[in-house]
Protein backbone atom coordinates (compact mmCIF):
# COMPACT_ATOMS: atom_id res chain seq x y z
CA UNK A 1 0.00 0.00 0.00
CA UNK A 2 1.55 3.64 -0.82
CA UNK A 3 2.08 5.66 1.75
CA UNK A 4 0.45 8.83 1.86
CA UNK A 5 2.31 12.11 1.38
CA UNK A 6 2.72 14.55 4.08
CA UNK A 7 3.70 18.15 3.87
CA UNK A 8 7.20 16.82 5.55
CA UNK A 9 8.08 15.19 2.26
CA UNK A 10 7.39 18.07 0.35
CA UNK A 11 8.75 20.72 2.11
CA UNK A 12 12.63 22.19 1.19
CA UNK A 13 15.59 21.93 3.83
CA UNK A 14 15.65 25.46 4.09
CA UNK A 15 12.80 27.73 3.42
CA UNK A 16 13.15 31.33 2.74
CA UNK A 17 11.99 32.96 5.94
CA UNK A 18 12.64 36.59 5.65
CA UNK A 19 8.84 38.62 6.25
CA UNK A 20 9.05 40.69 3.29
CA UNK A 21 9.69 38.48 0.80
CA UNK A 22 6.55 37.89 -1.68
CA UNK A 23 4.40 35.09 -0.74
CA UNK A 24 3.51 32.15 -2.83
CA UNK A 25 0.37 30.36 -2.88
CA UNK A 26 0.99 26.82 -4.29
CA UNK A 27 -1.74 24.56 -4.69
CA UNK A 28 -0.91 20.76 -5.05
CA UNK A 29 -3.03 17.98 -4.16
CA UNK A 30 -0.89 16.22 -2.44
CA UNK A 31 -2.77 12.76 -2.21
CA UNK A 32 -5.13 11.45 -4.91
CA UNK A 33 -7.15 8.27 -5.57
CA UNK A 34 -5.08 5.84 -6.80
CA UNK A 35 -1.55 7.20 -5.63
CA UNK A 36 1.14 4.89 -6.62
CA UNK A 37 4.59 4.17 -5.32
CA UNK A 38 5.67 5.82 -8.97
CA UNK A 39 3.29 8.35 -9.05
CA UNK A 40 4.09 9.22 -5.20
CA UNK A 41 8.05 9.33 -6.04
CA UNK A 42 6.99 12.30 -8.56
CA UNK A 43 4.57 13.92 -6.57
CA UNK A 44 7.58 14.29 -4.06
CA UNK A 45 10.26 15.21 -6.37
CA UNK A 46 8.76 17.64 -8.49
CA UNK A 47 6.90 19.73 -5.47
CA UNK A 48 10.07 19.96 -3.73
CA UNK A 49 11.94 21.05 -6.95
CA UNK A 50 8.82 23.68 -7.53
CA UNK A 51 9.18 25.02 -3.85
CA UNK A 52 12.94 24.78 -3.66
CA UNK A 53 13.10 27.29 -7.03
CA UNK A 54 10.87 29.50 -5.31
CA UNK A 55 12.90 29.92 -2.45
CA UNK A 56 15.91 30.18 -4.18
CA UNK A 57 14.49 32.63 -5.95
CA UNK A 58 13.98 34.84 -2.97
CA UNK A 59 10.48 33.67 -1.95
CA UNK A 60 8.48 32.38 0.63
CA UNK A 61 4.92 29.79 -0.21
CA UNK A 62 1.94 28.96 1.49
CA UNK A 63 1.40 25.02 0.48
CA UNK A 64 -2.15 24.80 -0.33
CA UNK A 65 -3.16 21.24 -0.33
CA UNK A 66 -7.01 20.43 -1.78
CA UNK A 67 -7.17 16.85 -1.55
CA UNK A 68 -6.54 17.04 2.17
CA UNK A 69 -9.76 16.86 4.68
CA UNK A 70 -9.14 20.20 6.05
CA UNK A 71 -6.98 22.54 3.86
CA UNK A 72 -4.62 24.74 5.77
CA UNK A 73 -5.63 28.56 4.60
CA UNK A 74 -2.38 31.02 4.42
CA UNK A 75 -2.45 33.57 7.12
CA UNK A 76 -1.25 36.26 4.57
CA UNK A 77 -2.27 37.93 1.68
CA UNK A 78 -0.75 35.83 -1.18
CA UNK A 79 1.39 37.61 -3.77
CA UNK A 80 1.11 35.52 -6.69
CA UNK A 81 -0.71 32.01 -7.41
CA UNK A 82 1.30 28.27 -8.41
CA UNK A 83 -0.58 25.56 -9.29
CA UNK A 84 0.86 22.22 -9.87
CA UNK A 85 0.19 18.80 -11.18
CA UNK A 86 -1.78 16.30 -9.57
CA UNK A 87 -5.10 13.84 -10.52
CA UNK A 88 -7.17 13.96 -13.74
CA UNK A 89 -9.77 16.88 -14.06
CA UNK A 90 -13.61 15.37 -13.34
CA UNK A 91 -14.48 15.26 -16.76
CA UNK A 92 -18.23 16.37 -15.92
CA UNK A 93 -16.58 19.88 -15.23
CA UNK A 94 -16.37 20.30 -18.77
CA UNK A 95 -19.48 18.71 -19.92
CA UNK A 96 -18.13 15.40 -20.47
CA UNK A 97 -20.39 12.56 -19.75
CA UNK A 98 -19.24 9.76 -21.24
CA UNK A 99 -16.29 6.94 -20.41
CA UNK A 100 -12.80 7.97 -20.55
CA UNK A 101 -9.47 5.89 -20.95
CA UNK A 102 -7.36 5.83 -19.04
CA UNK A 103 -8.99 8.29 -16.36
CA UNK A 104 -7.34 8.53 -12.60
CA UNK A 105 -7.18 10.34 -9.43
CA UNK A 106 -10.18 12.34 -10.27
CA UNK A 107 -11.74 14.13 -6.86
CA UNK A 108 -14.25 16.71 -7.32
CA UNK A 109 -13.94 18.45 -4.20
CA UNK A 110 -10.23 19.00 -4.83
CA UNK A 111 -11.34 20.18 -8.43
CA UNK A 112 -13.54 22.67 -6.57
CA UNK A 113 -10.99 23.80 -4.33
CA UNK A 114 -8.73 24.22 -6.96
CA UNK A 115 -11.10 26.20 -8.99
CA UNK A 116 -11.93 28.72 -5.80
CA UNK A 117 -8.49 29.23 -5.28
CA UNK A 118 -7.49 30.38 -9.21
CA UNK A 119 -10.80 32.55 -8.85
CA UNK A 120 -9.94 33.85 -5.58
CA UNK A 121 -6.74 34.85 -7.15
CA UNK A 122 -7.48 36.49 -10.84
CA UNK A 123 -10.21 38.75 -8.41
CA UNK A 124 -7.16 39.91 -6.48
CA UNK A 125 -5.24 40.57 -9.62
CA UNK A 126 -2.35 38.40 -8.96
CA UNK A 127 0.33 36.70 -11.43
CA UNK A 128 -0.70 33.02 -12.01
CA UNK A 129 1.46 29.82 -13.28
CA UNK A 130 -0.16 27.00 -13.99
CA UNK A 131 2.07 23.23 -14.47
CA UNK A 132 0.33 20.70 -16.10
CA UNK A 133 -3.21 20.09 -13.89
CA UNK A 134 -2.63 23.65 -13.59
CA UNK A 135 -2.75 24.87 -16.64
CA UNK A 136 -5.64 23.01 -17.66
CA UNK A 137 -7.56 24.10 -14.55
CA UNK A 138 -6.50 27.66 -15.83
CA UNK A 139 -8.15 27.05 -19.30
CA UNK A 140 -11.73 25.33 -17.13
CA UNK A 141 -12.10 28.38 -15.04
CA UNK A 142 -12.01 30.81 -18.04
CA UNK A 143 -14.79 28.71 -19.71
CA UNK A 144 -12.62 26.23 -21.94
CA UNK A 145 -12.75 22.13 -21.98
CA UNK A 146 -9.99 19.49 -22.12
CA UNK A 147 -9.42 16.62 -24.36
CA UNK A 148 -9.79 13.80 -21.75
CA UNK A 149 -7.62 11.28 -23.26
CA UNK A 150 -4.97 11.76 -26.22
CA UNK A 151 -5.18 7.98 -27.14
CA UNK A 152 -2.41 4.89 -26.97
CA UNK A 153 0.03 6.83 -29.50
CA UNK A 154 0.70 10.15 -27.73
CA UNK A 155 3.59 11.20 -28.02
CA UNK A 156 3.37 12.93 -24.97
CA UNK A 157 4.43 10.46 -22.49
CA UNK A 158 6.11 6.80 -22.08
CA UNK A 159 4.46 3.42 -23.44
CA UNK A 160 4.50 0.11 -22.08
CA UNK A 161 7.78 -0.62 -19.70
CA UNK A 162 9.05 2.81 -20.70
CA UNK A 163 9.47 5.69 -18.22
CA UNK A 164 6.30 7.57 -17.73
CA UNK A 165 7.78 11.27 -18.75
CA UNK A 166 9.56 11.92 -21.80
CA UNK A 167 11.75 14.57 -24.01
CA UNK A 168 9.01 16.39 -25.71
CA UNK A 169 9.47 18.93 -28.49
CA UNK A 170 7.96 21.79 -28.34
CA UNK A 171 6.40 24.93 -30.63
CA UNK A 172 6.60 28.00 -28.87
CA UNK A 173 4.42 30.92 -30.88
CA UNK A 174 7.46 33.71 -31.38
CA UNK A 175 4.51 36.23 -30.26
CA UNK A 176 3.96 35.16 -26.96
CA UNK A 177 5.36 36.22 -23.38
CA UNK A 178 6.61 32.73 -23.34
CA UNK A 179 9.07 33.14 -25.88
CA UNK A 180 10.15 36.08 -24.34
CA UNK A 181 10.62 34.14 -20.71
CA UNK A 182 12.50 31.07 -22.90
CA UNK A 183 14.10 32.87 -25.23
CA UNK A 184 13.56 30.56 -28.17
CA UNK A 185 10.95 28.89 -30.07
CA UNK A 186 11.85 25.54 -30.02
CA UNK A 187 12.31 23.81 -27.00
CA UNK A 188 12.46 20.23 -25.30
CA UNK A 189 10.39 19.79 -22.61
CA UNK A 190 9.22 16.58 -19.61
CA UNK A 191 6.49 15.56 -20.45
CA UNK A 192 4.42 12.57 -19.16
CA UNK A 193 0.08 13.55 -19.78
CA UNK A 194 -2.78 12.16 -21.06
CA UNK A 195 -4.68 14.62 -20.96
CA UNK A 196 -4.22 18.08 -23.01
CA UNK A 197 -6.15 21.39 -23.43
CA UNK A 198 -8.90 21.03 -25.87
CA UNK A 199 -11.43 24.02 -26.54
CA UNK A 200 -9.37 27.30 -25.27
CA UNK A 201 -10.62 29.45 -23.44
CA UNK A 202 -11.89 33.10 -25.08
CA UNK A 203 -9.82 34.97 -22.59
CA UNK A 204 -6.64 32.39 -22.89
CA UNK A 205 -4.47 32.17 -26.42
CA UNK A 206 -2.29 29.25 -27.19
CA UNK A 207 1.18 30.08 -26.45
CA UNK A 208 2.77 26.33 -27.29
CA UNK A 209 1.91 23.24 -29.43
CA UNK A 210 3.38 20.40 -29.53
CA UNK A 211 4.72 17.96 -32.83
CA UNK A 212 0.87 16.45 -33.45
CA UNK A 213 -0.76 20.17 -32.55
CA UNK A 214 -1.59 19.25 -29.25
CA UNK A 215 -2.26 22.77 -26.89
CA UNK A 216 1.00 23.15 -24.61
CA UNK A 217 0.78 26.10 -23.21
CA UNK A 218 -1.96 29.03 -22.78
CA UNK A 219 -1.06 32.66 -21.59
CA UNK A 220 -3.82 35.51 -20.99
CA UNK A 221 -4.40 37.82 -23.99
CA UNK A 222 -4.23 40.61 -21.99
CA UNK A 223 -0.36 41.80 -21.08
CA UNK A 224 -1.01 42.95 -18.09
CA UNK A 225 -3.10 39.85 -16.96
CA UNK A 226 -0.11 37.88 -16.18
CA UNK A 227 -1.48 34.25 -16.36
CA UNK A 228 0.36 31.58 -18.00
CA UNK A 229 -0.29 27.67 -17.96
CA UNK A 230 2.14 25.05 -19.18
CA UNK A 231 1.23 21.81 -19.89
CA UNK A 232 5.04 20.19 -18.97
CA UNK A 233 6.75 20.04 -15.98
CA UNK A 234 9.91 23.00 -15.64
CA UNK A 235 9.90 21.28 -12.07
CA UNK A 236 10.79 17.62 -13.12
CA UNK A 237 14.57 18.23 -12.01
CA UNK A 238 15.23 15.64 -15.09
CA UNK A 239 14.44 18.43 -17.74
CA UNK A 240 16.49 21.94 -18.40
CA UNK A 241 17.28 24.21 -14.92
CA UNK A 242 17.86 26.86 -17.02
CA UNK A 243 13.74 26.88 -18.26
CA UNK A 244 12.88 26.26 -15.04
CA UNK A 245 14.64 28.86 -13.10
CA UNK A 246 13.44 31.31 -16.14
CA UNK A 247 9.80 30.64 -16.02
CA UNK A 248 10.06 31.15 -12.29
CA UNK A 249 12.03 34.00 -12.32
CA UNK A 250 9.49 35.41 -14.72
CA UNK A 251 6.61 35.01 -12.54
CA UNK A 252 8.37 36.27 -9.47
CA UNK A 253 9.43 39.36 -11.96
CA UNK A 254 5.70 40.23 -12.40
CA UNK A 255 5.00 39.17 -8.51
CA UNK A 256 7.46 41.71 -7.43
CA UNK A 257 5.83 44.65 -10.09
CA UNK A 258 2.39 43.75 -8.88
CA UNK A 259 3.73 44.37 -5.27
CA UNK A 260 5.28 47.33 -5.83
CA UNK A 261 2.27 49.07 -7.81
CA UNK A 262 0.21 47.84 -4.93
CA UNK A 263 2.28 49.44 -2.36
CA UNK A 264 2.29 52.86 -4.72
CA UNK A 265 0.13 55.52 -3.40
CA UNK A 266 -2.58 56.85 -5.67
CA UNK A 267 -2.07 59.66 -7.85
Amino acid sequence: MTAPITVSDVIPERPVTAADAPLIGAVVPLNYPGLTDETRELVVRFTRSALTTLTELGARFALIDPSADAPVQPRDRLDGLVLLGGGDADPTLYGHHDEVPNLYGVDRRCDDRTLAAIRAALADRLPVFGICRGAQMLNLVYGGTLIPDLGPDTPHHGHGDDPLFVDDPVHVDPDTRLAHILGRTEVTVRNGHHQAVGEVAPQLRVAARGIDGVVEAVEHREPDTWVLGVQWHPEDTDGPADDRKALFAAFLARVAESRRLSASPPT
